[in-house]
């Protein structure tokens, strides 16, 4: 590879304007002459600079609306070219044609009319042709052309012709052509994504999946391990999108517990009331409702204080400082909220090691979105589980029927389950979880194991009895024998909510009338593997 390359002629087409008038005067105060088109052409000379209309280099007018511009010999002629191969440089002699050195464009903005919610046919329109084809070109030529397709590599690209008289090094043409390809590839990611739902595809031959990176990790699960955080471009509340206030870098097991608290807490509506999530190792610990925010932390920190120790703390509403003060009383990772005030930002701020996190809004539990992950030789892609439930959903199958109070508490441990590992049970009392068993192969050992916790807890807190007398118990998939909800009766719960589905449903029903228990079946399973 020819090393390194002066740049003469750059080629600049953009639809994000940031930084154009700055780029142009510094690669013409480098000697470079610009080509351009439409209204690049027009911000650069409003900036006081000469430019070569596209036009003007191929002899043919912009046409079709700018559909057909920069798709011409003269163009692309320029960029492909070998400049060490003689038949190459016979050709572009023989027609005229004059090398281009740089090529400087970013797309139409698809991903943001998408965004935006706009129809079908503008959304079309937004499709850039000549731009993907363009930085193809000169990322497959990068031995003697250089791409940039990112305003943050303006100053790079200037750093690097700075470095080398006015040239680029071959190092960074090679980095500049990878970040292409990948741009070009998310691009036609974003395209092909958002035409399959506009046509009701859902299983398409071909699924593309792209992210942006957001931040270079220390490392991942384990510390032999490498690690990044891509980001989707999407505007879900939640982590990738969040503003950190203070406190280190987020790790990567920190980012998908935070995760995992805030998709929880957005369950619960901030009109409904405060609430409050605790996560451990991507499991709740600890999920309350309560008269404040800090009454919904407390109850929440009382399921299971140790496990709460150096976990992260969802919470539906703007914190407040005395609901800071109390989340201080232990170490903490993570908090994250929809915002916080100064009373609270103050606070936390004697804590340097504690990060806190604003997300601006709750996500939305409903939105419909995909999950993928990534197996040995592929992917599973999924709809992200939305299921919700209201009372009128539910089947009573005992003799009893769950009181008011039962119900209320049936509901909200159904939805603690839906964000639990699988086998899931969940012990709740007023608005509270006391016990939670999760990720067991058996689920009569998540029920034994949530039991065990609770009364653990009791005795912490000097109560006289286990924290499950008088809860009720949501299980995440059906009761495959009795024996669970005979260990949920045993440990003092009253009413059960479960799928049904079971061969023996009849037995595990049975076994609830021999208890006197009220349960409901809901039709609908909540695993999370």
């Amino acid at each position: 590879m020819t090393d390194p390359r002066p740049i003469r002629r750059a080629l600049i087409s953009v639809s994000d304007k940031t930084g154009l008038a700055e780029l142009g005067q510094a690669l013409a105060d480098r000697g470079v002459e610009l080509i351009s088109t439409g209204g690049t052409a027009s911000a650069l000379r409003d900036a006081g600079l000469e430019v070569i209309d596209v036009a003007e280099l191929t002899g043919f007018p912009e046409m079709m609306d700018g559909r057909v511009k920069t798709l011409h010999p003269m163009v692309h002629g320029g960029l492909l070219a070998l400049r060490d191969d003689p038949a190459h440089q016979a050709d572009l002699e023989q027609h005229r044609i004059g090398e281009i050195d740089l090529l400087v464009v970013n797309l139409y903005p698809f991903e943001a009319t998408v965004a935006a919610g706009a129809d079908y046919d503008t959304c079309i329109e937004n499709i850039d042709i000549g731009g993907p084809a363009m930085i193809r070109a000169a990322a497959k030529n990068h031995a003697h052309v250089a791409v940039v397709v990112d305003t943050e590599d303006y100053d790079r690209l200037l750093g690097d012709m700075d470095q080398h008289d006015g040239a680029t090094c071959a190092k960074f043409r090679r980095k500049l052509a990878q970040i292409a390809y990948a741009r070009t590839a998310a691009y036609d990611a974003a395209v092909s994504t958002w035409m399959a739902d506009a046509i009701g595809v859902d299983t398409p031959r071909r699924r593309a999946v792209a992210g942006t990176l957001a931040q270079s990790l220390r490392y991942g699960e384990n510390p032999h391990q490498r690690a990044a955080f891509y980001v989707d471009g999407s505007d879900r509340p939640g982590v990738a999108t969040a503003t950190q206030h203070q406190g280190k870098e987020l790790s990567y097991n920190n980012i998908n517990d935070t995760d995992a608290a805030f998709e929880l807490v957005s369950e619960f509506a901030p009109e409904d009331g405060p609430a409050c999530a605790i996560i451990k190792h991507a499991n709740p610990c600890g999920v309350a409702r309560g008269a404040t925010l800090r009454e919904a932390y407390s109850r929440a920190f009382d399921c299971d204080r140790t496990s709460a120790f150096g976990g992260i703390i969802a919470l539906n509403q703007t914190l407040d400082g005395a609901t800071a003060e109390e989340i201080t009383s232990i170490f903490t990772e993570v908090v994250i909220a929809p915002d916080a005030d100064e009373a609270a930002r103050a606070v936390f701020a004697g804590k340097k090691n504690l990060r806190l996190l604003t997300t601006g809004a709750l996500a939305d539990p409903r939105a419909a979105a995909l999950t993928v992950r990534q197996v040995s030789g592929g992917l599973l892609v999924q709809d992200k589980d939305t299921g919700t439930l209201s009372p009128d959903d539910l089947k009573v199958v005992t003799r009893r029927a769950p009181s008011d109070a039962e119900l209320a508490d049936l509901l909200f441990a159904w939805t603690v389950a839906k964000h639990v590992k699988s086998n899931a049970i969940i012990y709740v009392k007023d608005g509270a979880t006391v016990g939670v068993g999760a990720g067991q192969m058996s689920r009569v050992d998540s029920t034994r194991i949530a039991a065990r916790k609770a009364a653990d807890m009791a005795e912490t807190l000097g109560l006289p009895v286990p924290l499950t007398q008088g809860s009720v118990v949501a299980s995440d998939a059906f009761f495959p024998f009795a024996d669970g909800l005979v260990t949920a009766a045993e440990a003092g719960a009253t009413a059960l909510i479960q799928p049904g589905g079971s061969m023996r449903d009849e037995e595990v029903i049975a076994a609830a009338d021999a208890a006197g228990l009220a349960m409901v079946f809901t039709g609908m399973r909540h695993f999370r593997h």
